[in-house]
């Protein structure tokens, strides 16, 4: 599966602070984690947001997953209604998806959520994409059986743009992950040739135990996307959450950046460029 996803924010979109776990009855929100990607056709997880209060588990989550909403993604000219499929590799397992509207650079999309009685919109755009250059798997030693990957682009002159970078282990995570530190701002470039080290990012409920690094016999799949400055702002409070509570179940002090109307969670365009890496085989 080559679709980018994020790991389920619907278990850090709490319905309420800390400050309000006195209340009884806080009504769930819907969380919306949606993309569109040039090249490519929409995908939409939906759910409702679970309590601080509750417990956190696998039976938890697939209860507030929500499978009948109607979703209709528009260009503006050409509009389409997302189809729900299940997908046994994600955790939850239900996607929208979309088979005729095609992510085009430049465009404008915007999504509509009908659910019961609510209505949940948002608006984005495609960036153009950023095309990697390389993509390499380093060892600070020889003898290491672990590394990280470096990747260099170059960042386009006279033109504003927000980076994500993200990785998937073939054969081990089922989908893209965010990279930790991968949100980038080209404000804090000093050259327009760019290299970065990638640190992986965190899959919440991995079927192995996390590490930061990569391992020898690793077929790595990297993304750079290219996002709107709503998108950064989103990634940066996740990535927030996790590096200040170290536990990406409950957010910290602070509610995720949104730009979903009516709800909470991220509706983003993306540019998109990918590079596989194969390390050397286990010894």
């Amino acid at each position: 599966m080559k679709k980018y996803i994020l790991f389920l924010f619907t278990l850090v979109a709490v319905s309420c602070s800390k400050d309000d776990f006195s209340e009884k009855s806080i009504e769930s929100k819907i969380v919306v984690e949606g993309w569109i990607e040039e090249g490519d056709y929409a995908q939409v997880l939906l759910s409702s947001s679970i309590p601080v209060t509750d417990a956190i588990d696998s039976t938890n989550v697939l209860n507030h997953v929500i499978r009948s909403a109607k979703i209709t993604i528009s260009d503006g000219e050409t509009s389409e209604v997302l189809r729900v499929k299940n997908d046994k590799n994600r955790v939850p397992p239900f996607v929208y998806f979309g088979s005729t509207l095609m992510g085009e650079a430049g465009k404008e999309y915007s999504i509509k959520i009908e659910y019961l009685n609510r209505v949940v919109q948002a608006v984005t755009t495609i960036p153009k994409s950023v095309k990697l250059k390389s993509a390499e798997y380093i060892k600070k030693n020889a003898a290491d059986t672990t590394g990280y990957i470096f990747v260099k682009f170059d960042d386009p002159v006279n033109e504003k743009n927000y980076y994500q970078i993200a990785t998937k282990i073939d054969k081990e995570e089922p989908v893209f992950v965010p990279v930790f530190y991968g949100n980038l701002d080209d404000k804090n470039f000093k050259e327009s040739s760019v290299t970065v080290q990638v640190n992986r990012g965190i899959l919440l409920f991995p079927k192995t135990k996390f590490t930061p690094y990569f391992a020898d016999g690793d077929l790595i799949h990297v993304k750079l996307r290219t996002q709107n400055k709503d998108a950064l702002d989103f990634w940066n409070s996740w990535q927030n959450e996790i590096v200040n509570s170290k536990n990406p179940i409950y957010p910290s002090n602070t509610s995720l950046k949104s730009n979903i109307k009516g709800g909470i969670g991220i509706w983003a365009g993306y540019g998109q460029s990918t590079l596989t890496v194969k390390t050397p085989p286990t010894k």
